[in-house]
């Protein structure tokens, strides 16, 4: 009888993200982790009911506006904190995300109180489900990263972002030149010579927009214009740097107000 309310739902997948090591999500009712650990980091967040759990031999929950980051290596379980369990999201991370010297911090204050930071992990989650996406993840992921140095780390928070005009126009040029192939933030951030955090913020102050919003801009205006010649949204989706159709269609019709095909039948 046990065996048949507790309730288990689990999805898990390796997104084509440097440094993320797994996506995780799950609906558990009943079942309890024992002591366990992981060699990444783990970066979680509840989006229904609570758990609770053990972390250096002290106890630790989870409310719904916190982020909880467990630290490699250190041993901690987990269970349900309220009679329908949890439903919850998890990042495992790796060492090149999150460094060593956040351990000791994050060991004595894993759960971080901050409606900021636990919104951006949410998005960052919706962008890791979608395949072709993986620069907006990327940039979501460095600047989380960034937030929680802020928290574990405190005397490394600076002021407001840095304007950087010419690094901006730089990273324009280049995303200009690769439309279709893309670029990936690591890879952008070597040619460019910058950290990929700066090249983020700088972007965004300069043009009041992600780096990954400017690059599917170009690509749906570029889509556009297809269209308006008659090519079908498949090959328009190929031919503009999107992963396939329905990436093309997602990105097209929050930008356009329509999918591609009636946009497409409305030409005269």
């Amino acid at each position: 009888m046990a065996a048949a309310r507790d309730r288990q739902e689990v999805s898990a997948w390796r997104p084509s993200v440097p440094g993320v090591t797994e996506v995780f999500h799950a609906h558990f009712t009943e079942y309890a982790y024992p002591m366990h650990v992981h060699e990444a980091w783990t970066l979680l967040i509840v989006d229904d009911g609570a758990v609770r759990y053990d972390l250096d031999r002290h106890e630790h929950g989870t409310p719904l506006d916190t982020v909880s980051l467990l630290p490699p290596h250190v041993p901690h379980n987990g269970s349900p904190a309220t009679p329908h369990g949890f439903r919850k999201r998890v990042l495992y991370l790796d060492s090149t995300r999150l460094g060593d010297d956040l351990i000791g911090p994050a060991v004595d204050s894993p759960d971080l109180r901050d409606p900021v930071l636990r919104l951006r992990v949410g998005q960052l989650h919706a962008a890791l489900a979608q395949p072709g996406d993986e620069l907006e993840a990327d940039s979501r992921l460095t600047l989380i990263g960034d937030r929680l140095r802020g928290h574990l780390l405190p005397r490394t928070v600076g002021g407001p972002p840095r304007r950087d005009p010419a690094l901006a126009r730089r990273l324009r040029e280049l995303l200009d030149e690769r439309i279709v192939q893309g670029i990936g933030l690591d890879e952008a951030a070597a040619v460019v010579q910058a950290h990929p955090a700066h090249l983020v913020r700088a972007f965004s102050t300069a043009y009041g927009i992600a780096p990954h919003q400017y690059l599917m801009s170009r690509r749906v205006d570029r889509a556009r214009g297809l269209l308006l010649e008659g090519r079908s949204p498949a090959e328009v989706a190929v031919a503009t740097g999107f992963y396939d159709q329905s990436h093309l269609s997602r990105h097209f019709r929050r930008m356009v107000g329509v999918p591609p095909g009636r946009y497409r039948g409305s030409s005269r």
